[in-house]
């Protein structure tokens, strides 16, 4: 397990900011977290069935290039016409897919390395070794 703080700290990231994002991870399922003395946050499930595509998604649901893919709120005087949004609405999805292929093992550099020492319940992380085999 590791605390907001050491994680914060670490990596230099808002600690205000990690909050947030760790309580939608664990309202998701993401992240189990324990309160109190030992307590902190780690995968809820392994690394390597957590897709990069689904994070995105639930961590960022508001994925829209441009004002017109929001039709609630489009204010666009050319939207009829308009054979962009066609074509930003596919690379959307294109990029989507290629996310969709990776695992949170696969960006972590294969399932080990600093973020994932924290995330899976390794406490602190170990520095990787720099010198090749």
């Amino acid at each position: 397990m590791a605390t907001i703080a050491e994680i914060a700290d670490y990596f230099q990231i808002s600690k205000a900011h990690l909050v947030k994002a760790a309580n939608n991870l664990a309202n998701h399922g993401y992240i189990e977290t324990l309160r109190g003395k030992g307590g902190g946050i780690r995968l809820a499930r392994p690394a390597n069935s957590i897709g990069i595509g689904e994070l995105v998604r639930i961590t960022e649901p508001h994925t829209d290039l441009v004002e017109c893919f929001d039709m609630r709120a489009n204010q666009c005087r050319i939207t009829r016409g308009c054979a962009l949004k066609g074509m930003l609405y596919e690379s959307r999805q294109a990029f989507m897919a290629v996310l969709d292929k990776y695992t949170l093992a696969e960006a972590a550099g294969g399932g080990g390395g600093t973020a994932m020492a924290f995330f899976s319940g390794g406490g602190k992380p170990v520095e990787e070794n720099s010198e090749e085999s």
